[in-house]
């Protein structure tokens, strides 16, 4: 075999496994390249969107979303839920949220893109505890008759009624905070992107 040969063959050889390192460079490149336009899971708790699945979501049921390092209650209020409201606004200390940290679109009693989805910072405006979710009508330590259900903040005793508002005589002075949100079809909630800008 001719000297011409094996270095045709060596040549060949040389440029094929020098391509295919450069082909495994540019691919180990571009991985972290392309993964770095996801969100990190610092950006994530500063405030990107986080979706939630609320299609199994069922009326009288509550979940709770992280979204910023806090808890965000999204309850399915039932038809009776909200026909209670109205109620309540002589015994509530802002019935009309006139005072309420929440998004410009969101107004009226129910304090709700969709009356029957509530969403609300899981965070007591007094001192920041949790407050619970306390659903059940009559409640003999919150109230008896005057409650119809809301939130208890066991820590200092302030209650909210079911679309967070604050009752009188409570150490709490505001109603409990609206995020900003929207929504991605029927099933999917998207807190953090306002509904006007989505």
């Amino acid at each position: 075999m001719s000297s011409e040969g094996v270095n045709s063959a060596r040549r060949k050889f040389l440029t094929a496994a020098t391509s295919a390192v450069g082909v495994a460079g540019a691919v180990g490149i571009a991985v972290p390249f392309v993964g770095s336009w996801n969100p990190s899971a610092k950006a994530k708790a500063a405030g990107a969107p986080v979706k939630a699945d609320i299609s199994k979501l069922e009326p009288g049921q509550m979940v709770v979303v992280e979204w910023r390092g806090k808890p965000v209650y999204v309850l399915h209020r039932t038809e009776s839920q909200l026909e209670s409201l109205a109620g309540l606004n002589d015994i509530l200390k802002d019935p009309e949220s006139e005072n309420s940290v929440q998004p410009t679109y969101i107004t009226g009693i129910d304090r709700a893109i969709r009356p029957e989805i509530l969403v609300i910072e899981g965070l007591c405006t007094h001192l920041g505890c949790a407050p619970k979710f306390r659903p059940e009508v009559g409640a003999a330590d919150l109230g008896g008759d005057d409650w119809l259900g809301g939130f208890f903040c066991p820590c200092h005793g302030s209650k909210f009624d079911l679309s967070g508002r604050v009752y009188a005589g409570v150490p709490a002075s505001d109603n409990l905070v609206v995020p900003p949100h929207s929504f991605e079809g029927d099933n999917v909630l998207v807190i953090g992107v306002d509904s006007e800008a989505a």
